[in-house]
């Protein structure tokens, strides 16, 4: 899978509950450099995406995924369960062979 079908999988993952194949995107050591949190390592990101983050009813609707050098730039919109917009995301990844080692979430 090449780097930016990997994002895609991320967001498609998350928003189908997907959780088994959310943990396959990731390498062991992944960190995910959120406004409100740092989170490290593989297992400690699914479980927050699985068990502790604020609203898991949500969906995401890109708007752009590119890759860009090194890393792959996705921006959209995180939606609610009633396809309302809760903020604007710009998430930068840097994927290597295969597997996201890190996430930077900007969010507007």
């Amino acid at each position: 899978m090449d780097s930016e079908a990997v994002v895609r999988a991320y967001y498609d993952s998350i928003d189908a509950h997907d959780y088994e194949t959310f943990a396959g995107l990731f390498a062991p050591n992944v960190v995910h450099e959120r406004p409100d949190r740092t989170i490290e390592g593989r297992d400690t990101l699914v479980s927050f995406m699985r068990d502790d983050r604020p609203n898991k009813e949500t969906s995401h609707e890109l708007s752009r995924v590119e890759e860009n050098g090194e890393s792959v730039v996705a921006e959209g919109r995180l939606l609610d369960a009633d396809g309302d917009t809760m903020f604007a995301f710009e998430d930068d990844f840097t994927v290597v062979d295969g597997r996201i080692a890190r996430i930077r979430t900007r969010t507007r």
